[in-house]
């Protein structure tokens, strides 16, 4: 195992919390085992490892990466993608095959959300080009995951979201019971409507949207 990724399993290790972890898992459904480290004290342990200048070379990021992800704790899953998004300045083209194998592994709505955004978001603004054809192939896939980073990679995008694209994506998985599906979809839509309003009141009527997801949607507009 990588050097690095056997340091920061031990110093998890010796920060772990046992009452913690119980809470912990149980907040996650069970899905995953948790050392118990909440997020400030994963934050102060991780930090001396996330100092920029100190970082391993970029060849290194797929294994250290994969090492961590392949660990059954929550907070090594953390570390490893903010450790991935310090690369970011380093995009390319080939990081999309990283950033999908994250989310179709060990997926849940606290890593899947941080990849969409930190992660998805920037290659697409680097590869543009790129854009279409893996949001196609993630809507059509049977992976909730991928199909809800399609939905969410613009969230950040603020006045540069491409509504266009917004909107075939919200259509194409539109109209199903999932409830990660219609909450992303709200919650896309409502993000966006804090810089149109507009637009996102008129896709909200001229599409038959799931209550959950037009609620989400409009929520602050409706509130202002």
């Amino acid at each position: 195992m990588n050097e690095l990724a056997e340091t920061i399993i031990t110093e998890f290790k010796h920060a772990s919390n046992s009452n913690n972890a119980i809470m912990m898992k149980a907040y996650m459904k069970n899905n995953f085992e948790f050392y118990g480290i909440n997020s400030p004290n994963r934050k102060k342990i991780q930090k001396p490892f996330l100092i920029k200048k100190y970082l391993p070379e970029k060849k290194e990021l797929y294994q250290i990466t994969k090492q961590l992800w392949q660990q059954p704790q929550r907070e090594l899953h953390y570390f490893a993608q903010e450790f991935t998004f310090l690369y970011i300045s380093n995009i390319e083209e080939n990081d999309i095959e990283l950033y999908e194998w994250m989310i179709i592994n060990k997926s849940w709505w606290d890593t899947v959300d941080f990849i969409s955004v930190k992660l998805i978001g920037k290659y697409f603004e680097a590869f543009p080009n790129n854009r279409a054809i893996i949001i196609d192939r993630w809507i059509s896939s049977d992976n909730i995951w991928l199909q809800r980073s399609a939905i969410l990679f613009q969230l950040k995008y603020k006045q540069n979201t491409n509504t266009e694209d917004l909107a075939f994506i919200i259509n194409s998985l539109n109209g199903g019971n999932e409830f990660f599906i219609n909450k992303a979809i709200g919650w896309i839509l409502r993000e966006y409507g804090k810089v149109n309003p507009e637009w996102v009141i008129q896709f909200c009527s001229s599409n038959k949207l799931s209550k959950l997801s037009e609620r989400e949607a409009l929520r602050i507009i409706i509130r202002n």
